[in-house]
C-alpha cells in the first residue's frame, strides 16, 4: 500500500487503514493498553503487525498545523533537555570518528536535509551523515520509505543519534522491507565500520521475526548493538530486544519543571521474561549476566531514558510539515546509542551486561520507585537510566 500524505496530520489518520493492509498483514496489538493508547495521546507511526518488523515511532497528537513550535517552547523536551538530564553536557565534545548506524524500511529522501534543518535549531554543529542501502551502497535506494510507513521513524532515529553524540558519524542504513533485507542491512553497517548499531522496530511475539538465524546479525564481535523494547507495555515483546546480545533499551517519562528534571518509569514502555509464550513459543536464553529469579529467560528491557508522550520530543520532516511531537520506545534506542558513542567503550560491551553489574547501579536513575520489579529493576525501564558516562 501506498501512503501519500502531504501533512502529518494525514498520516495520522490514515494509520488503521495501514495497519490492517501494510504488505498484506492485519494483526494488530492489544486494543486497550497504556496510556498513549487509552487516552489517545499518540498513534503509531507504522503500520503495526504480530511477528514481522514494526517500527515504534509515535506521534503525539497535535490537532493544528504546524504542530508544534521549537522556538515557542512546544515540541516537549529539547535536545539541551535531555543532554542536561543524562549529564551529557561536558562530554558532547567526544565522540568524533565513531559510526553509528540505524537501520530502516525504505528511502527517506529527505533525511540529509532535515537533519540540517534539526541540528541547526538546537546548535548541534554540521552532521557527519552518510546514506546507504542494504547492500553498503550510496545509490539504488529501495522503495521510499512511504511505502513501508518508516518516513517518521528514519528521521526520529538520525535526529536522536545528533542529540547525545553530535560529533558521531551517523549512518542511515536503507533496507527494502523484509527481515532478510533488514538482516542484511544489520550486516553491511559493520563491515563498513558501525561499532555501534541502532534499531527502532520490533518483532512482537516473536524471537527471531520468521527467521532462525536472525540472531546472528545481532552477534558480531566488538559492535553494540540497541533495540527498542516495544510501546505496548510489560510482557509485550520481542526480538531484537529480547536477544540476548542486544541492548534492550526501555522507557521513562521526563518531565521538567523550572530547572528540576523528574523521571519515572513510562507505563508503555515494553518488557518482561523471554519465555516461549511471550516470544513465539520457543523462548531466548537467560544471559550469564542476568540474576532475576522470577525469569527463566532473557529480562527485557536493560536500562532505559525517554520515551514518554507527555511530553515527547520535537522531530522536524519537511515531508510532513515541519515540526511536531514524538514519542515511544524507538526515541530510547537511537538516543542511548550516542551515549554508548559518548563513552568510547562500545566494542567492550556485552549486551546489556553493563547494566546488571551492581557496580553500575549507583550511576543509573531509580525511576521505577514503588512499581519496581526487585531492587530498582522494572520491566519496561530496567534498571534506570544514565546518570553520566560512568553508567556504561
Amino acid at each position: 500500500m501506498t501512503a501519500s500524505f502531504k501533512h502529518l496530520a494525514s498520516l495520522v489518520a490514515a494509520l488503521a487503514i495501514a495497519a490492517c493492509n501494510a504488505r498484506g498483514l492485519s494483526s494488530l496489538p492489544p486494543t486497550t493498553g497504556p496510556t498513549w493508547q487509552a487516552m489517545r495521546l499518540a498513534h503509531p507511526a507504522c503500520p503495526e503487525v504480530i511477528g514481522k518488523p514494526t517500527c515504534l515511532a509515535l506521534v503525539v497528537d497535535g490537532g493544528v498545523e504546524p504542530l508544534c513550535s521549537p522556538s515557542s517552547g512546544g515540541c516537549g523536551l529539547t535536545p539541551h533537555d535531555l543532554q542536561a538530564r543524562y549529564r551529557l553536557t561536558s562530554s558532547l565534545h567526544k565522540g568524533a570518528g565513531t559510526i553509528v548506524a540505524v537501520v530502516e524500511e525504505g528511502d527517506s529522501q529527505y533525511a540529509a536535509s532535515d537533519l540540517v534543518t534539526y541540528r541547526s535549531k538546537f546548535g548541534l554543529g554540521k552532521a557527519s551523515f552518510a546514506k546507504y542501502n542494504q547492500h553498503g551502497q550510496q545509490r539504488n535506494y529501495p522503495l521510499t520509505c512511504k511505502e513501508y510507513g518508516w518516513c517518521v521513524e528514519t528521521e526520529l532515529d538520525i535526529e536522536m543519534v545528533s542529540v547525545s553524540c553530535p560529533k558521531c558519524t551517523i549512518y542511515l542504513m536503507e533496507a527494502d522491507g523484509t527481515i532478510a533485507g533488514l538482516e542484511q542491512a544489520e550486516a553491511k553497517a559493520v563491515s563498513l565500520g558501525a561499532t555501534i548499531v541502532s534499531n527502532s522496530w520490533i518483532c512482537y511475539e516473536s524471537w527471531d521475526c520468521t527467521d532462525p538465524n536472525l540472531p546472528k546479525y545481532f552477534d558480531a564481535p566488538g559492535v553494540t548493538y540497541l533495540a527498542s523494547s516495544g510501546d505496548y507495555g510489560p510482557h509485550y515483546i520481542g526480538s531484537p530486544s529480547a536477544l540476548g546480545t542486544v541492548v534492550a533499551a526501555g522507557g521513562t517519562q521526563l518531565t521538567k519543571s523550572g530547572p528540576t528534571y523528574t523521571e519515572t518509569l513510562w507505563d508503555g514502555a515494553g518488557g518482561g521474561c523471554a519465555k516461549p509464550y511471550n516470544v513465539g513459543g520457543r523462548g531466548v536464553r537467560k544471559p550469564s549476566w542476568q540474576y532475576n529469579a522470577r525469569c527463566n529467560y532473557r529480562s527485557v528491557p536493560d536500562a532505559s531514558v525517554e520515551a514518554g508522550c507527555q511530553p515527547g520530543v520535537p522531530e522536524y520532516a519537511s515531508k510532513y510539515g515541519g515540526w511536531f511531537d514524538v514519542c515511544g520506545t524507538s526515541v530510547a534506542a537511537p538516543l542511548m546509542a550516542g551515549i554508548f558513542a559518548l563513552a568510547g567503550n562500545a566494542n567492550e560491551q556485552d549486551g546489556g551486561r553493563t547494566f546488571w553489574e551492581r557496580s553500575h547501579h549507583e550511576y543509573l536513575y531509580d525511576v521505577c520507585h514503588s512499581f519496581c520489579y526487585f531492587d530498582t529493576y522494572a520491566y519496561g525501564s530496567g534498571w534506570g537510566s544514565p546518570k553520566g558516562l560512568t553508567a556504561l
